[in-house]
């Protein structure tokens, strides 16, 4: 699966969930998207929640921000020093890392939890998920 074909597959799991959570509001909407009341309501929003497996080690994880707003990646790689980007983060975050296989180059975000933190969903929070990960498509 491409990265484009993910973006465009959750959103459309992303608004379905919204359209059935519509009259709460911001607090309990970010609430109902933690890891544990996902895995139990919404099993299928995220492959991992079969096997009840976090892709982020930490204790709340957050789920509404599935996808970060600082995950930049291509429609087209972009040549750099004989290597295909494909994926970065904007902040270069000190957690994340970048993964090189085959000359092409892909941000591992699995050790970042930055957009998983409810403080963090509440100061960027949109009902719409598309607008909160409006710049990551390049």
């Amino acid at each position: 699966m491409t990265y484009n074909d993910w973006y465009e597959a959750h959103a459309k799991k992303h608004a379905a969930i919204m359209k059935e959570l519509e009259g709460l509001d911001e607090y309990d909407t970010v609430q109902y998207f933690i890891f544990e009341n996902m895995v139990e309501k919404e099993p299928d929003f995220c492959e991992l929640y079969a096997t009840n497996t976090k892709c982020h080690e930490m204790y709340e994880l957050n789920c509404y921000m599935c996808g970060c707003p600082h995950f930049r990646f291509n429609q087209s790689p972009v040549m750099q020093d004989e290597l295909e980007y494909h994926s970065v983060c904007s902040i270069n975050s000190k957690r994340g890392k970048r993964a090189i296989t085959n000359g092409e180059v892909h941000q591992d975000c699995s050790g970042c939890t930055i957009p998983h933190g409810e403080d963090y969903i509440l100061r960027n929070f949109d009902r719409d998920w598309l607008k909160m990960m409006e710049n990551v498509k390049n």
